[in-house]
């Protein structure tokens, strides 16, 4: 099981033990077949969800842990809105539309097994009246939305190579008056190069970043090897290539990776950190690879840019070269539906490329 995924099974199986026993039930169902980051967020939605009735007095349990069945069977469709209207509008920065769908999905996966999966002694449902069936879930994550939300907040054509020129280089440049941030930026660079290098050159999401170790990588034929997102086979990695220009990078930053964060041959980890006061090097959070982006991309001039846009710069430069079915691959989707979204991104990336060469 790969790093993200023991921290998040850790902390379900902690926090899942506040929830009533119907949905420990429901979440041992899906184990199998949903991943532990999936489910804790499944466990936050229902903790949100019972706080919420238990506050708005339509259920007397004390705690999540006490909330019953026959609360939930007796609930109305005005209880629902309710609490839509309440991630809408009544929670501290309001959650966007696809969040609220997604909490609203959490809800009706719980409430179609306690109905329709689930029985009890006498092989009845758990649940005789399920009231989220009566919801409508709208689909929100349209391909040419997501594109349209993504056009402008990309690196593009040279700007691939100059962000990365800029973290080797300008930051160095843009903070040479700030004596910490300098010396972070020194003992830093070539590893902070390398993680967005190959980002931009293969796709990786920020979790498979975290995970890589040193003996995952293949230089000579330009081959990674990461746990994928949705397969729940633990013994397999899926080879990911990264392309050719990560090379330098990669080799620069492998040169100075033992010595410089005094890693120990037992960290296994390719990207390392040296926390402040720490005598050994260890692996970088997800956390911390986050920050780092944001932190050069707005030197950069590009405030919005994070480590997932990284990703999507990369799809949308591959995508201009090859089809529809090699870029889901490369990318690790399930579905081309999915991938969908780059072929919206690339048609103004292609119309600009056609109005530049009729300028020249």
């Amino acid at each position: 099981m790969n790093i993200q995924k023991i921290s998040d099974r850790k902390k379900m199986d902690e926090r899942v033990l506040n929830m009533p026993w119907f949905v420990q039930q429901f979440i041992d169902y899906k184990l199998p077949d949903l991943s532990p980051s999936t489910l804790l967020e499944y466990i936050r939605d229902y903790e949100q969800f019972f706080g919420w009735l238990r506050a708005e007095g339509l259920s007397a349990a004390e705690s999540n842990k006490e909330v019953t069945l026959q609360e939930l069977e007796v609930l109305r469709m005005d209880s629902i809105v309710g609490y839509r209207l309440h991630l809408t509008t009544r929670v501290d920065g309001n959650n966007s539309k696809v969040t609220v769908s997604r909490k609203m999905s959490s809800l009706r996966s719980l409430f179609h097994y306690l109905s329709q999966i689930a029985e009890d002694e006498e092989f009845y449902p758990l649940l005789k009246r399920n009231i989220m069936a009566k919801v409508e879930i709208k689909r929100i994550h349209k391909p040419k939305d997501t594109a349209a939300k993504l056009k402008g907040k990309i690196l593009e054509e040279d700007e691939l190579l100059e962000f990365i020129g800029y973290i080797l280089e300008g930051y160095g440049v843009d903070v040479e008056n700030n004596k910490q941030a300098l010396y972070n930026y020194h003992l830093n660079k070539e590893r902070d190069a390398c993680i967005a290098s190959l980002i931009l050159n293969s796709g990786l999401r920020v979790s498979e970043v975290v995970n890589l170790n040193i003996d995952d990588i293949d230089p000579a034929n330009k081959l990674l090897y990461v746990y994928r997102k949705g397969n729940n086979d633990e013994t397999f990695k899926t080879p990911v290539y990264f392309r050719e220009q990560s090379k330098d990078e990669l080799n620069a930053y492998l040169s100075i990776r033992s010595a410089r964060y005094r890693t120990p041959k037992r960290e296994k980890a390719l990207f390392v950190a040296l926390p402040n006061g720490q005598q050994e090097g260890k692996r970088m959070t997800k956390r911390a690879i986050q920050a780092m982006i944001i932190k050069y991309a707005s030197r950069f001039g590009k405030p919005y840019l994070t480590v997932h846009k990284l990703r999507h710069s990369f799809a949308t430069d591959y995508y201009l070269q090859n089809d529809i079915y090699k870029t889901k691959e490369q990318l690790g989707h399930a579905s081309t539906e999915t991938t969908e979204v780059y072929t919206h991104l690339t048609d103004k990336t292609m119309s600009d490329a056609i109005e530049r060469r009729s300028e020249v």
